[in-house]
């Protein structure tokens, strides 16, 4: 008798979702969701019902093509819409178009794709949660099907769609994805009386009374808050009767994001089903945790060997930076140096370089943005020039954090004024008491009369008392864990990266 071999719950559960995610993958094309026995049957619920909505808005019209014109090919892209847990919330099919044979000047004369920053985005919720306004979330049912189209453009008969006969093109009276001028017909929430923010195209101001609301738009996807939940309802039944929507109410889960709101009046971005997924794909599923993103002993070099990488490492780095630039800026320095070695690398045996010099070659450069104890923006990358001298190196450093910074405060600025609130001046740290002085003073001129021009304006916003620069103590300095290897021990005292010291960090 053969013997039953028993697995764990974990395991058990880890089997089960890979079983699930071969099971109820999307298909690549349309002929292919007959291969899947399973889900065929809600894909093709999928094409029809976008169908039936570009019938209902007048998407496309059978014609037959001139012979002065050339038709858009046309193809069906299929995704799985899954919930904060991994459950499918619902299948979708688009129909899209091959844009890529467009010529401009001819098919089309501008596009614009509406996608919020990250940054703006973490700004907003922060925002919303220190004023206790309310984040709501929209999604828009076939978005970009809404706007009249000027050019004439054909396309090739969608699959699955029936026809009269004697046509074979479709001519396309509205937008469709992916022809190039599809997104730019996305401006209904101009008229309605929103103005486009200055700082970023993808967030929309409008201001009633002494009241604001914010929307945020990523293609489909509408996030909404504002001072006023009356005027909040206002804006939604002004979208609801211009597109057909679905209101989720409070925003729990957005762009792949999971947003929890804490008890201690603070809010948790995570991706920990990305993560899982990260994980799952690249079979990590049982790696130990470490104390920290890397190991401080760990020293590559470039390496001139032809041999291939055995392992998918640029696969690997790829899907932990977007990762790194949507929640996890604790592995951005671990992400940005093995990004160093994309196409081949060693170890090396010698003693590892500081962050000035040796195997690093550049100095990095790295800025936190806090607003009340929440982070917001961060950012780390290679400084622009070879520097041995630290000072120098922090000054430089310091300037490309203010361009950053102030970026940050224009657009605080311009919420705060709307709001009716009075914005507080840009405050920025270092923990280098001669950069300090470099930017109040023109001191160490024999050491820094090279320094490119281009740097010097941090004096200009000094002097013009728009930036205030404040020194903080080495061990308080967020962004070390941005610009080089560091122990778990080494930042113990900071618990979360979004609440610095309150002695050190006032309070934006």
């Amino acid at each position: 008798m053969d013997q039953i071999k028993f697995i764990g719950a974990r395991q058990f559960a880890l089997n089960s979702s890979r079983c699930a995610n071969e099971l109820f993958s999307a298909p690549r094309n349309y002929p292919t969701i007959n291969a899947q026995s399973g889900p065929s049957g809600f894909w093709r619920k999928a094409i029809r019902a976008e169908l039936k909505s570009m019938r209902q808005r007048a998407v496309f019209r059978t014609a037959k093509l001139p012979n002065d014109q050339r038709a858009v090919g046309s193809k069906w892209v299929f995704k799985i819409k899954r919930n904060a847990d991994g459950s499918i919330d619902k299948y979708k099919a688009r129909l899209v178009a091959k844009g890529f044979v467009q010529k401009y000047g001819i098919d089309y004369t501008e596009t614009f794709l509406p996608v919020v920053k990250y940054v703006t985005l973490r700004v907003i919720i922060a925002i919303a949660k220190y004023f206790g306004w309310p984040f709501d979330q929209l999604d828009v049912v076939t978005a970009f099907l809404y706007g009249l189209m000027k050019e004439k453009v054909f396309c090739s008969v969608p699959e699955g769609a029936e026809l009269d006969d004697g046509f074979d093109y479709v001519e396309l009276p509205k937008a469709i994805y992916e022809l190039k001028q599809a997104s730019r017909v996305y401006e209904y929430v101009r008229s309605i009386g929103f103005r486009v923010s200055s700082y970023d195209p993808c967030l929309y101001i409008k201001v009633i009374d002494g009241e604001c609301v914010l929307l945020l738009v990523y293609v489909d996807d509408v996030l909404v808050t504002g001072s006023s939940a009356d005027l909040i309802a206002e804006v939604k039944r002004q979208l609801k009767s211009r597109f057909e929507m679905t209101d989720s109410g409070k925003c729990s889960y957005s762009l792949g994001i999971e947003v929890v709101d804490n008890a201690d009046v603070s809010v948790t971005l995570s991706q920990a089903r990305y993560i899982n997924h990260i994980l799952e794909r690249f079979g990590m599923q049982d790696g130990k945790p470490a104390a920290s993103p890397v190991d401080i002993s760990m020293n590559l070099v470039s390496s001139d060997s032809t041999t291939k990488l055995d392992a998918p490492f640029r696969e690997a780095v790829g899907a932990l930076m977007h990762l790194m630039t949507s929640t996890r800026p604790d592995i951005a320095f671990a992400v940005g140096y093995v990004s160093r070695f994309m196409r081949t690398y060693k170890r090396n045996t010698g003693l590892r370089s500081s962050e000035h010099s040796g195997t690093f070659k550049r100095p990095s450069h790295t800025e936190f943005a806090s607003l009340q104890a929440r982070m917001s923006t961060f950012k780390d990358t290679q400084m622009p020039t070879g520097l041995d001298i630290s000072p120098i190196a922090e000054y430089i450093a310091l300037s490309l954090a203010i361009q950053e910074g102030k970026w940050v405060h224009k657009l605080l600025c311009e919420i705060r004024t709307a709001a009716g609130r009075v914005t507080p001046v840009l405050k920025i740290f270092g923990d280098n008491q001669s950069c300090i002085k470099m930017t109040k003073n023109p001191v160490n001129h024999g050491r820094t009369k090279h320094i490119d021009i281009k740097y010097h304006h941090i004096r200009d916003e000094v002097k013009r008392e728009e930036v205030i620069v404040d020194y903080c103590e080495t061990k308080t300095v967020l962004a070390d864990i941005m610009t080089k290897s560091v122990t778990g021990l080494h930042k113990c005292g900071i618990h979360t990266l979004g609440e610095p010291t309150p002695s050190v960090y006032d309070t934006y």
